[in-house]
């Protein structure tokens, strides 16, 4: 391997360009085969980049820079050489240099284009082809990088030599070039999509502060472009149409963006935030030629979704029609040719690399359809969502079928209520009336998880359905749907549950599915259905006309009386456990009990008989295995039921209590079981006394379901309950994204403007150096948890006299960090560093795992950079010597000794590797349970004040209790509750989060404070403890966490809390209940003494007390007293704990009483 490196480096140092040329090919070959080829990059660079070479050796010398790491020298040398190359007369060789602009590293471009903007300027007006190729197609590539429209905020001039190049690349779009026109459409396509996908923290290169400027520069160079394309539309129309039909798919995005964005309106936005003095309408004619446009350009795309053969092309097309037929005025037709070409391409199992962009397309456009096609695709698109693999992407098509369907259902009704004609097919039975749906939906064994999910997405749906719907924009896909629903639901506030009433008549078969122990999908059924029973309220039967119901509510009723008796039917065919009780409770809390015959009383399909007949069934399962059922959970569920039965009818109460008296003999029952027996028996007793009293034991219904796994106190781990949670979070995410998408930034910005809240807050920064050194350097990071990257900006101060002509700044990595490109280190060189003025770079790093992490910064500083002058080479040398001529040209001045000194670390704090989880704090206190790795520790802090003034006087105020605890609200944690009692007892907080890697960390801190022991001196020092219980779903995040818990501490509170040791903390503890002990002793010695009259028989009282008590403890002791039980005594601090959730989950509940009053 020597040898053949060797032979590459002796061949680029010939002048012969086809050795040249081929020494680089064999790098290439090498560099392929993961071969280290840093000192042959090394030799390319100097002897081929920075030197006269061909233009093919010039390109695989960049070609192989590109795929290898230069240290900061090379790339000054690269720069210096690209310097050379844009004066070069060949243009081939121009337009090698030019392509690799958009390879140099992002701190050193700046500097480059604003040295070089003449010669990139004229490389627009060349008569080579090939150079206004690639000076557009790099442009193109950099100029809507964030970077660079950061480098604009603070020099105006480069500013306006880069929208003068935005202009000429929009001229080239109309270039003679084929080539250059195609890469022109496409450089303009790429800043439309920049702004369109626009994260306001994701930057490109080094991460900056994204200020408002640079949002408005980047929104004008977009205006500019919208209306540079609309003016010449026509032309540009022209252009593409001779293109060849390879490259016309490049010039369909950048003409439809901005036709839709004026004919939307939304460039009239966009120009207000770019706040340019230029503003100006940009259709003269209003409407009419927005619609005009519209027009022509479907005319201009419509021919190509028939007569073309390339997929990618009819799919381009599609989209980009699709989304003109969104605008105002746009037709249905024009959405149903796209869509029909687009699902063509699905049947002739074309372009299968995109099926599920094919089906994202259809699912998310279907509303642009009239209702008879939105009808006639639905099977298909159904059996289309079925076969796709990924299941995000399935979540999302199912839940806009599922939106669509209740779309189709209410404008077909709203519509016949109208006076329109009824359209066939639009309830939700025809829609789901498949035979494959069927055939799953009535399955009991099915292995399909599609049914469980398709039943869980319409339940969920309805009840999306059922709340507010979401403020409806001016523009945008969601608007038509947003009306559609609000068009459907307008004619009542109950309209959404006829919707619903048709879902749970088409899923009523899911009750009787075996699904393995899994129960999501039939709760959700079971929890629509009791919502419906509470608002039709059918425990007390069907309303009538003189009752003031109309006929619709009649109908309704009526048909979910009948489903009732259905599903008491369908009772004996339940598969699953652990539904049967479920669905016990559900009927018994909603049945109409007045409405059964008299006569069936014996009849066996009489509905109570055969409610009464599985209650017995479920008190008796004793056999089942716990990992197929909640006997607990049963029991208390049918013990409810009867409770409910017997109260409410007589029938039921004569023949419950013989049941009731069963159980409570049987073994399994145990004390709580037989109380509560007790109770039922004695409560159906006084109602059968009371007769007369219609209301007797009768308690309302609140149309809840208690069953849901949010309300459970026991949970079962095993396969079935993680399949069900994570069904669930899919079901969430797609119904939330769907329903309740939260707003992106930029939309943000273009309904509100800009304000604070979206605009970052440079941090303060950290002093690295010592206060004697020559250089002053300080630093402050921003993490961007999108792309899990961190970036450490430094200002570097030249304190001492003499300018310094050269400056390395060198930057290591410990922990989980890792530099983008892989090198070891990151360099940068700064030259000609005047005195006391101040000079920034930047460091980006990638985070690799969750671990404790620190940036090394070392700096080297050359005094004598420049001082040696090269050696002057006078003698008489050959002219054709190509190595003289090379050390004749570039002259290296001497370095010199550097002054070394090394920086502080740049420590990361661990709460920069989290993010804020929002979860409900039901949600928190079931999983926190479940949660396996955990780690605590105690902190103190001091605060001013005690006694008074910490309690009675803080009513009004903030508590001192929580000051050192202020810095935890600029946290990347989420609150999930709080709550604080303002006296001695404390308080309990509880966040959430989770890291950048997935993994969900819990906190609770609670704390109660020490009152000195002289509460009247006042405002003195007082400790304050603090636990802190960290629980996580991995190990190694407590671990690393433990490993340094001070540390932590520090990153919580921004080093307001001391860590205390355990030892400490029971030797504080210890004393305190010494000191307290010794207190309670002087107080019995100087409390008075009794009366001597009384004290022989007081003493006489407190002996046979002190017996009782010892004999009842033998007795207990002995295990004879008392049977099996369930009541255990909980410790204090339990007590406590319960307590603080209890006021913790009160809180919320006000909490949101008052948001809901607030909306």
């Amino acid at each position: 391997m020597d040898i053949l490196f060797a032979q590459i480096q002796a061949d680029l140092r010939s002048n012969d360009a086809l050795r040249q040329s081929g020494a680089l090919l064999q790098a290439l070959q090498q560099c392929a085969a993961g071969r280290d080829i840093s000192v042959i990059a090394k030799y390319a660079v100097e002897e081929i980049v920075a030197s006269p070479a061909s233009a093919v050796s010039k390109k695989l010398a960049f070609d192989l820079i590109r795929s290898t790491r230069l240290t900061a020298d090379l790339w000054e040398t690269v720069c210096s050489g690209i310097r050379n190359d844009l004066d070069f007369p060949d243009p081939d060789v121009t337009a090698a240099a030019i392509s690799i602009l958009a390879a140099i590293p992002s701190h050193r471009l700046g500097k480059l284009i604003t040295d070089c903007n003449k010669e990139i300027s004229a490389c627009f007006d060349s008569a080579s082809d090939n150079l206004r190729f690639s000076i557009t197609e790099t442009l193109g590539c950099i100029l809507a990088r964030d970077d660079i429209v950061t480098l604009c905020e603070n020099n105006i001039n480069l500013l306006d030599r880069l929208s003068n190049w935005w202009n000429r690349i929009a001229q080239n779009m109309l270039d003679k070039s084929d080539n250059v026109s195609k890469i022109a459409f496409e450089s303009i396509g790429k800043l439309f999509q920049e702004l369109e996908t626009k994260r306001m923290s994701r930057l490109a290169g080094d991460k900056l502060v994204d200020t408002e400027n640079s949002v408005a520069i980047r929104s004008n160079w977009v205006s500019s472009m919208v209306d540079f394309v609309w003016k010449r539309r026509d032309i540009l129309m022209a252009r593409s149409l001779i293109l060849p039909i390879e490259s016309f798919r490049a010039t369909v995005f950048p003409l439809v963006y901005a036709v839709k964005a004026v004919a939307s309106g939304s460039i009239e936005a966009i120009k207000k935030i770019s706040r340019s003095s230029k503003t100006r309408n940009t259709s003269d004619s209003g409407h009419e030629e927005s619609f005009v446009g519209v027009s022509n350009m479907v005319s201009h795309l419509a021919p190509f979704l028939v007569s073309s053969l390339d997929p990618a092309l009819i799919f381009e097309v599609g989209i980009n029609m699709l989304y003109l037929a969104d605008v105002p005025g746009g037709k249905p037709e024009w959405a149903s040719e796209s869509i029909i070409a687009i699902l063509t391409l699905w049947d002739r199992q074309e372009y299968s690399s995109a099926r599920e962009s094919i089906v994202r397309a259809v699912v998310t456009n279907l509303h642009l359809l009239d209702l008879s096609m939105q009808v006639s695709l639905f099977k298909k698109l159904l059996h289309m969502v079925r076969n796709l693999r990924a299941e995000s992407d399935r979540m999302h098509a199912l839940a806009c079928i599922c939106r669509t369907a209740l779309c189709v259902y209410l404008l077909a009704k709203e519509n016949v209520r109208r006076g329109q004609k009824p359209l066939v097919g639009t309830d939700i039975a025809s829609l789901f009336e498949d035979a494959r749906i069927k055939d799953d939906l009535h399955s009991i064994t099915s292995k399909s998880l599609f049914r469980e999910e398709l039943v869980a997405m319409l339940v969920e749906s309805c009840f999306q359905l059922s709340l507010p719907l979401p403020e409806q924009t001016s523009s945008g896909m969601e608007s038509r749907v947003i009306g559609a629903l609000a068009y459907g639901t307008g004619y009542g506030a109950l309209n959404w549950t006829e919707p619903a009433l048709e879902v749970v008549e088409v899923c009523r078969p899911c009750i009787k599915w075996d699904c393995d122990g899994r129960t999501y999908a039939i709760d959700c059924y079971l929890k629509l259905l009791v919502r419906l029973c509470y608002i039709y309220d059918t425990r007390g039967g069907v309303k009538r006309v003189k009752d003031g119901a109309s006929q619709d509510q009649i109908l309704n009723e009526t048909r979910l009386q009948n489903l009732q008796r259905e599903l008491v039917r369908d009772l004996r065919e339940v598969h699953t456990p652990r539904i049967s009780g479920r669905l016990l409770w559900a009927i018994s809390e909603h049945i109409n009990l007045e409405g059964l015959d008299p006569l069936l009383a014996d009849d066996p399909d009489d509905p109570l008989n055969i409610i009464l007949t599985n209650i017995h069934k479920v008190l008796c399962n004793i056999d089942s295995s716990p990992s197929t059922t909640n006997r607990l959970q049963d029991v208390q569920a049918v013990l409810l039921c009867a409770q409910l039965l017997g109260s409410r009818n007589a029938r039921a109460g004569q023949l419950l209590p013989k049941e009731l008296e069963e159980f409570r003999s049987h073994p399994s029952a145990d004390s709580v079981n037989k109380h509560q027996c007790r109770l039922i028996l004695q409560r159906i007793k006084y109602v059968s006394s009371h007769s007369d009293d219609k209301w007797a034991g009768v308690s309302e219904t609140r149309g809840d379901y208690p069953f849901s796994h949010h309300k459970l106190t026991v949970q079962f781990y095993d396969a079935s309950a993680a399949q069900d949670r994570k069904l669930e979070g899919l079901i969430h995410k797609a119904i939330l994204e769907l329903w309740r998408p939260d707003p992106s930034e930029l939309t943000q910005l273009l309904a509100k403007g800009i304000g604070l809240n979206l605009i970052k807050v440079t941090p303060s920064a950290i002093t690295l150096t010592g206060s004697s050194d020559p250089c002053y350097v300080e630093g402050y990071h921003l993490t961007d948890p999108n792309d899990g990257r961190i970036t450490l900006h430094l200002k570097v101060l030249n304190l001492t006299e003499i300018e310094l002509n050269r400056v390395d700044i060198r930057v290591g990595l410990s922990g989980g960090l890792y530099f983008m490109d892989g090198s070891p280190q990151a360099v940068r060189q700064l030259h000609d560093v005047v005195s006391q003025e101040p000079v920034r770079c930047s460091v980006t790093v990638g985070v690799s795992h969750f671990e404790r992490c620190a940036l090394w910064v070392q700096v080297l500083y050359y005094p004598f950079h420049g001082s040696g002058a090269p050696e002057d080479y006078e003698g008489d040398y050959s002219e054709e010597d190509p190595q003289i001529m090379r050390q004749r040209r570039c002259p290296r001045p001497e370095l010199g000794d550097p002054v070394i000194f090394r920086c502080l670390p740049y420590k990361i704090p661990l709460t920069e590797l989290l993010v804020p989880h929002k979860i409900s704090p039901v949600e928190y206190f079931r999983l926190w349970p479940s949660l396996p790795a955990i780690v605590e520790c105690t902190g103190t802090y001091t605060y001013e004040g005690s006694g008074f003034k910490a309690t009675a006087a803080q009513q009004y105020g903030e508590s001192p209790f929580l000051s050192g605890l202020k810095s935890l609200s600029s946290k990347p944690f989420h609150k999930v509750c709080s709550h604080l009692i303002r006296t001695v007892a404390g308080f309990q907080l509880c966040y959430a989060a989770k890291t950048l890697f997935g993994g969900f960390l819990g906190m609770m801190i609670s704390g109660a404070s020490e009152v000195s022991r002289n509460v009247d001196l006042g405002d003195e020092t007082t400790t304050m403890i603090c636990k802190f219980v960290v629980r996580a779903s991995d190990a190694s995040i407590t671990k690393e966490i433990g490993s340094d818990l001070q540390a932590w501490m520090d990153d919580l509170t921004d080093g307001t809390i001391a860590y205390m040791p355990e030892d400490e903390v029971k030797e504080a503890a210890a004393e305190r209940l010494r000191i307290s002990m010794e207190r309670i002793a002087l107080l019995k010695a100087a409390r008075p003494r009794r009366k001597s009259s009384t004290s022989d028989d007081d003493e006489e009282k407190e002996e046979d007390e002190e017996k009782k008590d010892t004999e009842h403890k033998d007795y207990e002791e002995d295990g004879k007293g008392k049977g099996p039980s369930t009541l255990f005594k909980l410790t204090a601090e339990e007590v406590e704990h319960r307590a603080l959730q209890a006021a913790v989950l009160q809180e919320w509940h006000m909490l949101c009483k008052d948001r809901r009053k607030l909306n």
